[in-house]
């Protein structure tokens, strides 16, 4: 009697053991199948393999392809090589980042500077000396304020003309791969027609100054009101003297 039931509690248990087995395989299919058709519904998308300074011409060697997942795929982005390769960079792109249409632009003719210049804009170059040039430390892709000096009756009158203006090459340069201070003979900068205007007419009548802006000040100088001219009022007095000398008579106020 106590074999048999022995017997029957072993059976039960392999039985039991069996089941708990099919259902955990059965549930780790169902929780792996979804991942699985996920990995299938991705697609290749561009990103640079290397930092790609802004300005530079694309190479396919410094580009190459990651799978991304189709649903989350954004706006611009490119799935072949082909896309990329020979434009140019109008920002620096840096290793592994996901390359967008906006941030490069087609190299049609010319030399590359002309690519990177944004619509409406102009590319004027002033010369500078190691001074002017912010002793060296300016490199493409910064921001600075033109400052303008000019003499005035004997004295110098300075004045922030332009802000927050790009600047495109420094020199015959137009990668900012440079690190260290460099001096610098002519400094190309990125701005509008009339702002190319005002410009070119400081560095005829004086002397123009750069200063470097830091990247993320967007603040526009506040220029304080002139002050207001004190005029100087006569205070006149109730009290007078008059003042007789032969026939000669006169009255003197206080």
């Amino acid at each position: 009697m106590r074999k048999g039931r022995s017997a029957f509690i072993f059976v039960l248990a392999i039985a039991l053991g069996v089941g708990a087995m099919w259902l955990a395989n059965g549930w780790l299919e169902s929780r792996l199948t979804p991942v699985a058709g996920a990995e299938a519904d991705t697609i290749g998308v561009v990103v640079a393999a290397v930092e790609i300074p802004f300005g530079m011409k694309i190479e396919s060697a410094q580009l190459k392809q990651i799978a991304w997942p189709s649903e989350d795929l954004p706006a611009g982005a490119l799935v072949s090589l082909e896309e990329a390769e020979g434009k140019i960079a109008n920002q620096t792109l840096f290793p592994g980042e996901l390359i967008l249409r906006n941030r490069i632009v087609e190299h049609i003719s010319g030399s590359t500077l002309s690519a990177i210049i944004s619509p409406n804009m102009r590319a004027v170059t002033v010369r500078v000396n190691d001074v002017l040039g912010v002793a060296g430390f300016l490199l493409p892709g910064n921001r600075v304020d033109i400052l303008a000096s000019r003499t005035e009756n004997r004295r110098a009158q300075t004045q922030t003309i332009l802000e927050n203006i790009k600047v495109l090459a420094v020199d015959q340069t137009a990668s900012p791969d440079k690190d260290k201070p460099i001096v610098v003979r002519a400094v190309t900068l990125e701005a509008s027609p009339k702002e190319s205007e005002r410009l070119v007419k400081a560095t005829q009548e004086g002397t123009v100054q750069l200063a470097l802006r830091n990247p993320t000040d967007d603040a526009k100088l506040v220029k304080a009101e002139p002050a207001k001219p004190v005029v100087a009022r006569r205070v006149r007095s109730g009290s007078s003297v008059t003042i007789i000398r032969g026939n000669s008579i006169s009255r003197k106020r206080f």
